[in-house]
């Protein structure tokens, strides 16, 4: 036997298992088709259920076209919108559909009622209130559903050993992998195909999407996409790593710090208000505050390469594409060009002068009290 099972477009949280009860339910009745039905304390617009007096399923009728006269006292009971046909059974009733109602419409629903006239078994399998078989018609309607969703992948988390604080604002997508033992703070976005190692602490008001995490302290309002964390590794607060961003173990982002498509190495440090991108920082390297990486050329990208044990001063650019040596340091507001050869001190700014008694400011305070 081939079965159809049809489902509305907007009932998008049926599972497998929703269909398979009924599935199950229609082969155990030796019915010809069935359906899913609901009872809410509200039934809104949803299509009514009509049974006989055996208690058989005569028809589905849409709220506008529902006549108690007709149709005789409403039980309750709705339509969900999935059904089981067997496919030889609709072969006789298909193609009797019309557009004889208010709305002037086809309508699915109407192969309940030509099934029963053919002397077909219908069978109807109530689910209850349960939320998942509810349609999705307005802005509201969608949001509930999201919230929903999002409820239940937060229990399935905590279900597993996760610990989740503040779990009403944390967000997580079904395709997230979060490990027992770690440990997430609300607010807080989770999506796409990431990976939570054990041990990683999260805290509030980070966005994570598409990344992996093992073992590591994110701080909060840090935004992590596309990118590969380490263990022992620390990020943020207020850090932003690009896809293509890659820290080894230890490695540390820190305050007001982007990096993009870019490797931190074992150990390497980049803490403050630094912009890293299109690099290879190997092990121990140590980033001072306001270093750059010019990447762009207004044309293309280039690529900077600091090995292991550099120490880069504060204010520094870097202008790909540029290698520094191992051993090596840049001193601090150094514009570097040229590559740094190993163990070397690379000094790139102008020499300071002082000019004694020339400073205009005070000049100007002169003039203004004559």
């Amino acid at each position: 036997v081939q079965w159809l099972v049809v489902a509305n477009g907007d009932t998008p949280l049926v599972t497998e298992e929703h269909i398979q009860m009924l599935i199950d339910s229609v082969k155990a009745s030796n019915a010809d088709g069935g359906l899913l039905t609901l009872k809410l304390d509200d039934p809104q617009n949803y299509g009514r259920i009509v049974r006989d007096g055996s208690g058989r399923v005569m028809s589905v009728i849409e709220a506008k076209d529902y006549c108690t006269d007709l149709h005789g006292s409403f039980s309750g009971e709705i339509n969900s919108g999935v059904y089981a046909f067997k496919v030889d059974a609709l072969e006789d009733i298909l193609f009797r559909l019309d557009q004889n109602n208010k709305q002037n419409e086809i309508y699915i629903t109407q192969l309940i009622s030509l099934a029963y006239d053919a002397g077909l078994i219908f069978s109807a399998i109530c689910a209850g209130d349960c939320s998942e078989l509810l349609g999705i018609n307005s802005p509201r309607e969608l949001c509930e559903q999201e919230e929903f969703l999002r409820k239940k992948n937060v229990n399935f988390h905590f279900e597993q050993g996760v610990t989740l604080r503040n779990s009403d604002q944390i967000r997580i997508g079904p395709e997230v992998v979060i490990e027992p033992g770690a440990d997430i703070c609300g607010p807080c976005e989770v999506y796409g195909q990431s990976l939570i190692g054990e041990g990683t602490t999260i805290d509030s008001h980070c966005y994570i999407e598409n990344s992996e995490i093992k073992c590591s302290n994110i701080l909060s309002f840090s935004h992590i996409h596309n990118s590969r964390i380490g263990k022992g590794c620390s990020i943020g607060p207020f850090a932003r790593l690009r896809p293509g961003s890659v820290l080894e173990g230890g490695g540390k982002v820190g305050n007001f710090v982007e990096i993009k498509n870019s490797r931190i190495g074992i150990n390497s440090k980049v803490n403050h208000l630094s912009y890293i991108g299109d690099a290879d920082l190997k092990e121990s390297v140590n980033i001072g505050a306001g270093t750059i990486t010019c990447n762009y050329d207004g044309q293309k990208k280039h690529k900077t390469i600091i090995e292991k044990n550099v120490f880069i001063g504060s204010n520094t650019a870097l202008v790909a594409p540029v290698t520094v040596k191992s051993w090596s340091m840049v001193g601090a507001g150094s514009t570097i060009t040229v590559d740094v050869p190993e163990d070397s001190l690379a000094i790139a700014r102008q020499k300071q002068k002082n000019l004694l008694g020339k400073n205009p400011l005070k000049k100007k305070q002169n003039k203004s009290n004559l």
